[in-house]
């Protein structure tokens, strides 16, 4: 697909926490600095942390303009990749807000809010939701998996500079991992850290799709009700996403997913290529198909199949 033709804006989509959300993808697949083991759309396979006009402005606004008319309950900087690695984050939430009123949400994994230039470009956003996903150095290097010059100390730094500069909402989303974040000692790590960042929100999160490991497993629902209470007083588990209207394209897309997979198996990347679709969109059809038991993943490579017993 040519540069001209690529579409950078997807959605609106169903969201868990901001209703419909329209997503602007500002990196290329799989560009960021971490390779989280529970990753939605797999490994990592440009991990960096440099940062530059990865998409063209002018044609994010061109093709932002294009789908207002949808009337999305918030414009999503976020994508399949991280997007605080677009050099001109700050020139394009400005120009976002000179087209519409709808409330600007950057979703981030926190990776690079170190840089004051990173978070001098939050500053006009509405809503900006980092991650903290371990309360200490040796597990943060284990689940997050992030480029050398990343430390956990560097990490934490950037969080606790970001709530003080910044005078919009910060929900800070903690993703936990069965037998691995949820042991005591790293829960009360945790909390010390939440303390220091002082967010408006913590929102507790587990794998819910098929993550880039195998071995990152999620947390019960009532385990994460019970740590919430534990964990801070802010803390609230984030449920399925709330009930939206949800287009025909939608069920469209579930199967035209199982079409393609009656055909070969596939991973996250090729159901997105197949489809024409966005990966994160591709990771929400494949939540609720895999959910359903209709699919399932195979071996260790990220692949999906039809599950044998759905086609007899």
């Amino acid at each position: 697909m040519s540069e001209t033709a690529k579409q950078y804006i997807y959605g609106p989509v169903p969201s868990r926490r901001l209703g419909r959300s329209l997503g602007v993808d500002l990196v290329p697949f799989k560009t960021c600095p971490y390779d989280c083991i529970y990753c939605q759309l797999g490994r990592t396979t440009n991990r960096t942390l440099e940062r530059k006009e990865w998409v063209p402005l002018d044609q994010l606004i061109t093709q932002l303009k294009g789908k207002l008319h949808l009337e999305p309950d918030y414009i999503t900087l976020s994508g399949s990749g991280e997007p605080t690695l677009y050099s001109k984050m700050g020139e394009l939430i400005a120009r976002i807000k000179k087209l519409t009123n709808v409330p600007v949400a950057v979703l981030t994994n926190g990776s690079l809010l170190w840089r004051p230039e990173v978070r001098d470009g939050l500053m006009a956003a509405d809503l900006v939701v980092p991650s903290l996903d371990a309360g200490s150095a040796r597990l943060f290097r284990y689940v997050n998996r992030p480029h050398a010059d990343i430390t956990f100390p560097r990490m934490l730094e950037g969080l606790v500079k970001l709530r003080d500069e910044y005078a919009g909402q910060v929900w800070l989303e903690v993703l936990l991992l069965g037998g691995v974040t949820t042991v005591e000692a790293e829960l009360n790590m945790l909390s010390h850290c939440i303390g220091l960042i002082g967010p408006n929100k913590v929102q507790l999160n587990t794998v819910t799709r098929p993550p880039s490991e195998d071995f990152a497993d999620p947390v019960p629902r009532h385990q994460l009700e019970y740590i919430a209470q534990q964990l801070h007083a802010k803390a609230e588990v984030i449920a399925t996403y709330p009930a939206v209207e949800e287009k025909t394209s939608f069920e469209s897309n579930l199967n035209d997913i199982l079409n393609l997979l009656r055909r070969r198996p596939c991973s996250m990347e090729d159901i997105a290529t197949g489809l024409g679709i966005h990966p994160n969109e591709a990771a929400k059809h494949v939540e609720r198909l895999t959910s359903a038991g209709t699919v399932k993943t195979k071996g260790h490579c990220g692949m999906f199949v039809i599950d044998q017993a759905e086609i007899r």
